[in-house]
């Protein structure tokens, strides 16, 4: 069975435009999560704008297993000009407009509970940086795709947060506080985005097993929280990455505004 878009929402089956004729840019794609989810998009046959700031050997890594379908671009989502050049980029190279975005791109910060801000010395300088990389560098993005999605007549965009939310178990609050402002940008703008055919979701995970961002994490701690999940395991960054793909087929079609917490049934939403 091919995974496909979706069109505009009938009660009949999902319409054939498959996985492959998806143009996506997934943000942060040279490190970390967004390798798993630029390569679980690739893997289906989609066209992927592998976004990236300064990872460039990770993401040219990439192109070079899928140099049909991946295209490598510098640019910080930050950066508003910087982002229109990569989608007009896109469009030229791949001769289509961007159907699907990942917001996956993250500021800079250590995932280390010991080494983050406790209440007494958080600054806003703290909140500020994480507001502007998470949800500035989204509403970026997410403006630099609507025509095109609007010109193919449907849109899917999918947000990456955080289990955090439900269950504070470390001082991230700069991070959290983003990835809070996030979720309410993504529903928000499913409200807004509706009429036109354009899904916006988020999927929020806690430690993946493993990542860049969990590389350091002592197996203890792995081991503690498998041990927690209804599953026995921590989540892969593949296993996370599948729900981006649910969330681009049309087995979503109806789906809009959600938050899918992707953590092997750790926190219920």
């Amino acid at each position: 069975m091919t995974l496909s878009d979706a069109s505009p929402a009938t009660s009949a089956s999902p319409p054939a435009l498959p996985i492959p004729r998806q143009l996506v840019v997934v943000t942060g794609a040279g490190r970390g999560l967004g390798v798993s989810l630029a390569r679980s998009f690739l893997e289906q046959g989609a066209r992927v704008v592998v976004n990236y700031r300064r990872s460039e050997e990770g993401a040219n890594a990439l192109v070079a297993d899928y140099p049909e379908q991946a295209l490598a671009v510098a640019a910080d989502v930050c950066d508003r000009s910087a982002v229109d050049a990569m989608f007009a980029r896109a469009r030229e190279h791949f001769g289509a407009p961007v159907t699907t975005l990942i917001n996956n791109a993250l500021p800079d910060f250590a995932f280390n509970g010991d080494a983050r801000p406790g209440p007494d010395e958080l600054t806003w300088e703290h909140l500020d940086h994480q507001l502007q990389g998470v949800a500035r560098g989204a509403l970026n993005t997410v403006q630099a795709s609507l025509a095109g999605m609007r010109e193919a007549g449907f849109g899917r965009i999918v947000n990456i947060g955080t289990n955090l939310f439900q269950n504070p178990v470390v001082p991230y609050h700069d991070y959290t506080a983003a990835k809070a402002a996030l979720l309410s940008l993504t529903r928000t703008l499913a409200h807004d985005l509706g009429p036109d055919n354009i899904t916006v979701n988020m999927i929020s995970g806690g430690l993946l097993r493993t990542t860049d961002a969990s590389r350091a994490t002592p197996e203890a701690v792995f081991d503690l929280i498998a041990a927690s999940t209804p599953l026995r395991r921590v989540t892969t960054p593949q296993e996370f990455a599948d729900a981006a793909l649910l969330f681009a087929s049309p087995w979503s079609r109806a789906v809009t505004g959600q938050n899918l917490v992707v953590d092997g049934g750790l926190v219920k939403d």
